[in-house]
Formats: C-alpha cells, sequence, structure tokens
C-alpha cells in the first residue's frame, strides 16, 4: 500500500493566469549586494534584470496576458517568442511554490 502523502495538483499556468508570488517568497532589493533578490524560504535568488521586471508585473491584478503585451510594448519583440520565455520562467517559479495564480487562490 502507497502511503506517501498526496502531492498538490500542479499549477499549469496559461495567458489567462494572474500570477503573483506566493506569501512566503519577497523579492526585494538588497542595498548591500546593490541587485534583487528573491527572498524564499531557506534560499536567496539573485534573478537577471529581465525576470526582475517580469516579476514586478506579476502582482495577481495582470493576466500573463497583459504582461505579454507590456513586454511587447516596450521591448518590440516578437510575443511568441517572449510568450515562452515568460511562461517558462512563471512555471518553474510556480512548479516551486514560489508563485501562485490569484484568480485561483479567489476561487
Amino acid at each position: 500500500m502507497n502511503t506517501a502523502p498526496a502531492s498538490s495538483p500542479r499549477l499549469e499556468l496559461s495567458e489567462q493566469s494572474r500570477p503573483k508570488l506566493a506569501r512566503h517568497a519577497r523579492l526585494k532589493f538588497d542595498k548591500i549586494r546593490e541587485q534583487w533578490v528573491l527572498l524564499v524560504p531557506e534560499r536567496v535568488l539573485v534573478p537577471d534584470e529581465t525576470a526582475v521586471e517580469i516579476l514586478h508585473l506579476c502582482d495577481g491584478e495582470r493576466s500573463i496576458a497583459a504582461v505579454l503585451d507590456e513586454l511587447c510594448r516596450k521591448y518590440a519583440a516578437d510575443r511568441q517568442l517572449i510568450r515562452n520565455d515568460v511562461i517558462a520562467l512563471l512555471q518553474d517559479l510556480a512548479d516551486k511554490g514560489y508563485l501562485i495564480d490569484a484568480g485561483e487562490e479567489k476561487a
């Protein structure tokens, strides 16, 4: 008999998702390091400038589609290329439990 605890279902992000950092994750500017860091339990992650910009847009109000629109306007880049990179970054953070979908949180 399998006695392993059931894991929570994987959050599958889509353009309709409204991502935001989980309660235990904080994006903060570290004055000593002079760079942005993502503080999560027992870890300090150092995202690159692009990831920081994306995380600033993930406020739980904007959908991923709105984040993509903003980045496309700012950088005049191909939406599909940006979409793939943004979804990959956010899905990785969601898989680690550092990002949630605000739309599902209220459901």
